[in-house]
């Protein structure tokens, strides 16, 4: 089987093999383990259908104990497949919190295959730290945030550690790090 036909496939190798096996984010792996992580598939093919399907999963995980799902990747392989479309959505995707009474209790981290930093070449080395193999938004709750940031040691040396990974890790590499195991 081809993984890369599949989103959630492709998407689970990304979060373990970099996000995770990169330690790209310390709190990852925490509720990777127990199974908190909600892998959403759209069907999406517009970024109108796109908001109604991040809202409906906004709410829904607003609605649901912690315990169970804590965090929410909504991975939407058919739409905003273009960085500047997506990036541009991100601004609804925050008025979509705000329209809902979010704010202050869930927030959208963004990932795209093509992700660019402001004032970054597109082969910049950091930009990998938000590449995904599939445009997504990563629905997180701002306690359980506040909670990983408050229990590690030094959180504001993982944006710098990662950039470094990614440097010496490098383009070549990262794809490698991705690439399905089988044929």
């Amino acid at each position: 089987m081809n993984h890369d036909a599949d989103p959630i496939a492709a998407t689970r190798r990304w979060l373990e093999r970099a996000v995770i096996g990169l330690n790209l984010c310390p709190f990852a792996k925490a509720v990777h383990v127990k199974d908190q992580v909600r892998f959403v598939l759209s069907e999406a093919d517009t970024p109108d259908a796109l908001l109604q399907e991040l809202a409906d999963e906004l709410a829904w995980l607003a609605d649901t104990d912690p315990a169970v799902v804590d965090t929410t990747l909504l991975i939407h392989p058919r739409v905003l497949g273009d960085f500047g479309d997506y990036n541009d959505f991100l601004d609804q995707a925050d008025a979509a919190i705000d329209a809902l009474g979010l704010e202050g209790e869930i927030q959208v981290a963004s990932f795209h295959p093509d992700y660019r930093f402001a004032g970054t070449a597109a082969d910049d080395p950091g930009n990998l730290t938000n590449r995904s193999p599939h445009p997504m938004l990563h629905l997180l709750r701002e306690e359980s945030i506040d909670r990983a940031v408050a229990a590690y040691p030094d959180p504001e040396v993982i944006v710098e550690r990662n950039i470094a990974t990614m440097e010496r890790l490098g383009q070549a590499g990262y794809r490698a790090l991705l690439a399905a195991d089988d044929p």
